[in-house]
């Protein structure tokens, strides 16, 4: 189990890569609470992570930011593959997402969602919390949207896709 707590940040978090797929989140952001709940269920991760009121925008990015040292620090203890990839769908829509701790932190997407109002949230959601999710982990991250038209399925097939790259990840690099 790993977490991420520190003086200054606006955010608890924790992450169980032996857990059963379950979700405590309060982001403050109730689209992306119900995002990191698909994660956790497709990685068959615990997560529990709680950020501080502010603005959207701020949480969204300090949810992204804890989820990742988290993440980086359950990566980094662990003897596992490190890498990931999975294609996912979320009805019309279909994300690829392929990963690796790389301590390089990088994320490469073709994804633009920043017209798109998405529960209210008038911004791009998506980016802004999967470049903070890859810095805090050290993640070079790549997100290809393949196709998909409603910006909800759209990051729903983000999501699910990245539990389940993340999963394999965390997979124990002997064989069976």
């Amino acid at each position: 189990m790993a977490a991420a707590e520190e003086d200054g940040r606006r955010f608890q978090a924790r992450v169980d890569v032996e857990g059963s797929g379950r979700a405590q989140v309060a982001t403050g952001v109730p689209i992306l609470d119900h995002l990191l709940g698909l994660l956790a269920d497709r990685s068959g991760f615990d997560v529990w992570l709680e950020v501080a009121p502010g603005a959207a925008t701020d949480e969204v990015a300090e949810a992204g930011r804890g989820l990742g040292e988290a993440l980086g620090r359950e990566l980094g203890g662990r003897e596992c593959r490190g890498h990931g990839s999975a294609v996912m769908p979320a009805d019309e829509a279909l994300a690829h997402v392929s990963l690796e701790y790389s301590g390089r932190p990088l994320l490469v997407s073709n994804v633009d969602l920043s017209d798109a109002r998405v529960a209210g949230l008038d911004t791009d959601l998506v980016s802004r919390f999967l470049r903070e999710l890859a810095n805090g982990a050290g993640l070079t991250l790549h997100v290809r949207l393949i196709g998909g038209d409603e910006p909800e399925h759209v990051l729903e097939s983000i999501f699910k896709a990245l539990g389940v790259a993340l999963a394999q990840s965390c997979r124990s690099r002997g064989r069976g």
